[in-house]
Order: C-alpha cells, then sequence, then structure tokens
C-alpha cells in the first residue's frame, strides 16, 4: 500500500521539483548576457569604429547582421561589446545598495533607539528624492562620471533596502531563538550578523535581483538623456539615443538595444523571484 501511494505521489514530486521553462529561459538569457560581458570587449575590440563609407547598412548585409549606423558602426558589434557598461554598473548599483541596507537596516531593525530614528529620518529623505532627477542634477553639477553615476545609484537605491532589511530584523528580533543567544551573552555584532541576518536572506537576494533590474532600466534611461556614459562608449542606452534618428533606416539599431534592455531586466527580475520563493520553500522544510 505504501508503495503504491509513493507511486502516485512520485509524479506531483517531479512537477513540484521542475523548473518552469520561463525560469529557464531566464537563465538562457542571463547566461549570454554574461558571456557578452566577459567576452564582448575582447571579440569586438573595435566596436565603435566608424566607416562612413559604409554607413546606414541594411540588417542582413554580409559581414554586418544587424546593419550599421550612419557613422558605419557595426551594430552587432556594439551591442555586444556594450553589454559590459550596460550591466556591470547595475550589479555594482544592487550589491552597493544592499550592502549599505544590510549594514544600516540590520542596525536599525535591532539596535533601535535613537540610532534607528537617525537611519529612519535619512532613508524618508532619500526617498523624497527622485531618482533620475537627483542623478541628472548632481552629473551635471560635478561632471560625473560612469563610476560617479554608479555611485551616485547606490546611495539613492540604498533607502528601499534599509527599509527592507530593518523590517526583517525587527520580525526576526522577537523569536525565541534571539531570546536565547541573548541569555547566553553572545555579542550585539554575533547575534545580528551570525544569527539574524541568515534568516532574512531570502528577503536580501530577492530585493538585490531587483535592484540590478531597476538600476539596468536607471542606466539606460541616464544614458539615454546623455548622463553618466560619455559619447563614444558602448552602451545600449547611448545606442538608443546615437540612433534614434535613424529609426526608419535602420531599425534593428534601436530596437535590439531596447529590447534587450527589456528583455534582460524581466529575465533578473524573475529569476530573483523563483530565487526567493525556492529559499522560502527550502527554510521551512528545516
Amino acid at each position: 500500500m505504501t508503495a503504491a501511494i509513493d507511486l502516485l505521489s512520485a509524479p506531483s514530486r517531479a512537477k513540484r521539483r521542475s523548473v518552469p521553462w520561463t525560469i529557464v529561459f531566464a537563465f538562457v538569457v542571463l547566461g549570454l548576457a554574461a558571456v557578452a560581458v566577459v567576452f564582448g570587449g575582447w571579440l569586438y575590440p573595435d566596436a565603435m569604429r566608424q566607416d562612413i563609407l559604409s554607413g546606414l547598412l541594411p540588417a542582413g548585409t554580409p559581414g554586418y547582421p544587424l546593419g550599421t549606423d550612419e557613422l558605419g558602426r557595426d551594430v552587432w558589434a556594439m551591442t555586444v561589446a556594450g553589454a559590459a557598461s550596460a550591466l556591470i554598473g547595475p550589479v555594482f548599483v544592487a550589491v552597493g545598495s544592499m550592502s549599505l541596507g544590510i549594514v544600516l537596516g540590520t542596525l536599525a531593525g535591532y539596535e533601535r533607539g535613537w540610532l534607528d530614528i537617525v537611519i529612519s529620518r535619512w532613508t524618508d529623505l532619500l526617498l523624497a528624492l527622485p531618482v533620475l532627477l537627483a542623478a541628472i542634477v548632481v552629473s551635471g553639477v560635478f561632471g560625473g562620471g560612469y563610476w560617479v553615476t554608479v555611485g551616485l545609484l547606490v546611495l539613492l537605491f540604498s533607502p528601499s533596502d534599509i527599509r527592507i532589511v530593518r523590517a526583517g530584523v525587527l520580525e526576526q528580533s522577537a523569536r525565541p531563538y534571539i531570546e536565547a543567544a541573548r541569555m547566553l551573552s553572545l555579542s550585539r555584532w554575533r547575534v545580528m550578523f551570525r544569527h539574524i541576518l541568515p534568516n532574512v536572506s531570502t528577503l536580501v537576494l530577492t530585493n538585490a535581483m531587483l535592484n540590478v533590474a531597476f538600476a539596468l532600466v536607471a542606466f539606460s534611461s541616464l544614458s539615454f538623456l546623455g548622463v553618466g556614459v560619455p559619447p563614444g562608449t558602448a552602451d545600449w542606452g547611448r545606442q538608443l539615443i546615437d540612433n534614434r534618428a535613424i529609426m526608419f533606416d535602420n531599425p534593428w539599431a534601436v530596437v535590439v538595444p531596447a529590447l534587450l534592455i527589456i528583455v534582460v531586466a524581466s529575465a533578473v527580475n524573475l529569476v530573483g523571484d523563483w530565487a526567493g520563493q525556492r529559499l522560502s520553500q527550502v527554510g521551512k522544510a528545516l
């Protein structure tokens, strides 16, 4: 009887363990994007080379699968080489803002008191600032380049991370295992970062992945507005502004980078949401 029940339940277990095709597709997209980031500059070191005589070649021209822009630059080469500029910055923004969120959110949620008040008011102030507008103003005033924009977005993205981590730490601080750790006279730092933080790791991972997607869109928007990425740089957002005038001559020069921004951002969101759900299931099982 037990064997029969196990046999009947086996398909349902296999179904639960199977990965949806959308997640598989998202992993494939992120894998290809990672390959382009690592090897794009090596494969196309002269991606921004101009050849006026080859300007506005249509897609499918031998040697130019996506055609060329009005300066004769290979759209395919620019797109592959531009993955590094488009994706490295958002990853640094997500890691940096989440690092601030982990440190300040954990301190605010565990220590409370005046430290919580100061950190909370600071996050309220930053949340009141429009991200793109603040980035444009600061970059315009100080003449910031790519990494200045990265640092600014780290600061502007951190308030939501601080609040999320703080909420998770507040919820965990009332648990019996934290009271037991305090009774053992463990240090505050050990309790915060050895016991509480691992139990909010699902929130941290999910929100960090969302930050990558949001930062990708923010970076592309700033590049489209001419902020952060200088002219002559292979970048997806920069391609949009450089090639908008040739939309009807070679639409692939605009459509491909725009689609890549959307697809990669969606893939990051899907993988982050799926990973968060799997981690939650593992935590419940343990």
